[in-house]
């Protein structure tokens, strides 16, 4: 699978402030998000579930020629699975999770399974962050922004709330896409900002380059 934007996104601009022992990557892909943040952070246990079994096999291969092997694992698990004996809450909970909500199916059943929102509803991954999430931890998301206020009012009712929003645009004339999202279980108001990520293609923002910079063999 191809690393996108979103995931480099929500890997680099995840907070971390809470200097976090333990991080929970759902629905893993490739495993950049646990190997973004293993770069950030010096967090000792990062856990990762993935269901698809070709996936799974490429983020336990990424993780064990990464530098930071030692504190990288995946289980082979869907989210449900997971869930049946959650033994410990994490720091960080952090999900690039599917979000094309269209009903049409393509020829790539795999990649059906990566991008359909049926194979991991919002309503599960709240629920999920809900239950696994440390006393001080932080849940963070991309979602489509067309979804943002369906999915903050979702985590409201798991008493999740935002204290951190950026709306992304692709260029400063289009529409903004995504929101990256941050919850804790403290009630506050959110900080809102705008990330724009090009002004023409290939021409990335000072933000962008900002953000992402240590992530990039070429930026």
């Amino acid at each position: 699978m191809k690393i996108g934007t979103d995931g480099v996104l929500l890997g680099a601009w995840c907070p971390i402030d809470n200097h976090p022992f333990s991080i929970l990557d759902i629905g893993a892909g490739t495993g950049i998000l646990s190997l973004m943040l293993a770069q950030r952070s010096s967090a000792e246990q990062i856990d990762a579930i993935e269901i698809d079994e070709n996936a799974f096999e490429q983020c336990v291969e990424n993780f064990e020629t990464s530098p930071w092997g030692d504190r990288l694992f995946c289980f082979h698990a869907g989210l449900d699975e997971f869930m049946d004996e959650p033994e410990e809450q994490y720091d960080i909970i952090i999900s690039n999770p599917p979000f094309y909500t269209e009903d049409y199916k393509t020829e790539n059943e795999q990649r059906d399974l990566a991008r359909f929102a049926e194979a991991m509803p919002f309503e599960d991954l709240v629920e999920a962050a809900h239950l696994l999430l440390s006393e001080n931890g932080i849940f963070s998301v991309i979602i489509p922004f067309k979804e943002e206020e369906k999915f903050i009012s979702l985590a409201n009712h798991f008493e999740l709330y935002p204290f951190k929003i950026t709306r992304v645009k692709g260029t400063p004339t289009t529409e903004i896409k995504r929101s990256l999202l941050a919850f804790s279980r403290i009630k506050k108001e959110p900080s809102i900002d705008e990330l724009i990520i090009e002004t023409a293609r290939h021409q990335y923002t000072e933000d962008y380059i900002a953000l992402t910079k240590d992530f990039y063999l070429k930026m």
